[in-house]
């Protein structure tokens, strides 16, 4: 491996021999941002091949991102809440075609598993204004969907249920099994596959836990052309999701929203993919079923062009994972063999993660993304 610490770059962690492009990349994106720092981590073939680490983690730029500081990726916690659901189906207490009413009658929509889990649920929005406190109040939130009309008929479109998604799930979840989503994941997940990251943070957690910059500017972002007006009304009710002051809080960091609020390193994101790829967490024919294209088409709250959902990822013939507004993505690409991560707390365009993957495929001599 080659080292790669030093003041002269401020990125810490190492690469495998070869990989130096990707430190070289990644040296360059920490250096572009201005806000607090970033991560990420590469597996490809069995075997670890990247783990790096730059910037800082708080607002002023004075304390340095370290090995085990977990940042909040938005969306890519999805995934993690969707394996949650997808442990009980490999273990037969779930089925994927049968009503979430089974196990969550109180719920108005007859969905199933299946659509709930691919976005094909129209539980995307409220009807009227929450309150802020709603967003951090698990069982008014959940009681609140339960009874909300849906947009559209289970099955009949794709829309990412950006804010509730993990409310949704996570209810299932706690249902089926009894405990809540966070424990889920602490006690079957994320513990057992040794992956740093958690939905509901620990007093010990929130010491670890990065400041996240540039947070207003989402909002601005959601006015662009090519963005539904059921955006801002998916991500913007009750409000919180995209106010600095609100995630950087201890009370919302210590809540759970596992559509959005996961905190980890990009070793624990990368490391949840591995093990998928390795035929870990859940069977290999469940693995490609949840990597199997569910439903296809626009997406009726993100917009822009045709996208294929699976059981709680984004999948395209290439691999399957979840990328976060900001940011932050994490991706299995089947096709290459490879668990990609990079996580980041300066909010931003997808671009950075994608300079440093395509200097890792360079390297491989694969083709471009």
């Amino acid at each position: 491996m080659t080292a790669t610490n030093g003041p002269a770059d401020g990125v810490l962690g190492w690469v495998a021999a070869g990989l130096e492009p990707v430190r070289e990349a990644f040296t360059e994106v920490v250096r572009g941002q201005d806000g607090t720092g970033a991560a990420t981590a590469i597996w490809h073939d069995g075997r670890w091949v990247a783990d790096l680490w730059g910037g800082c983690t708080d607002s002023a730029r004075t304390i340095p991102w370290q090995r085990d500081s977990i940042v909040m990726p938005y969306s890519v916690t999805k995934a993690f809440t969707a394996l949650a659901a997808l442990v009980l189906v490999d273990r037969g207490l779930l089925d994927l075609d049968e009503t979430v009413q089974r196990h969550w009658p109180e719920l108005r929509t007859p969905a199933t598993v299946r659509q709930l889990l691919s976005h094909q649920v129209g539980l995307v929005a409220l009807a009227d204004p929450a309150p802020p406190e709603l967003l951090l109040d698990w069982d008014g939130l959940c009681s609140r969907l339960a009874v909300e009309e849906p947009l559209w008929t289970s099955g009949t479109a794709i829309g990412e249920s950006a804010l509730f998604y993990g409310h949704l799930v996570g209810e299932l979840v706690r249902r089926v099994d009894g405990r809540s989503l966070g424990r889920f994941l602490r006690d079957e997940v994320c513990g057992p596959h040794e992956l740093d990251f958690a939905v509901g943070l620990s007093d010990a957690e929130l010491d670890r836990a990065v400041h996240l910059t540039g947070v207003a500017s989402l909002v601005a972002d959601l006015e662009g052309p090519d963005r539904p007006d059921l955006l801002r009304r998916a991500l913007l009710n009750p409000p919180g999701a995209l106010d600095p002051d609100t995630v950087n809080s201890g009370a919302f960091r210590r809540a759970a929203i596992p559509a959005i609020n996961g905190h980890g390193t990009a070793r624990a994101v990368a490391g949840l993919y591995a093990a998928l790829l390795s035929g870990r967490i859940i069977s290999p024919s469940l693995r490609n079923e949840a990597a199997r294209a569910q439903a296809s088409g626009v997406d009726r709250v993100m917009g822009g062009p045709k996208r294929s959902w699976g059981l709680g990822f984004g999948v395209d013939d290439e691999g399957f994972g979840m990328g976060g507004i900001g940011g932050s993505v994490g991706w299995a690409s089947t096709r290459d063999g490879y668990a990609f991560a990079f996580l980041t707390g300066t909010m931003g365009g997808h671009d950075r993660a994608d300079a440093v993957e395509t200097a890792f495929r360079d390297v491989l001599g694969l083709p471009p993304l």
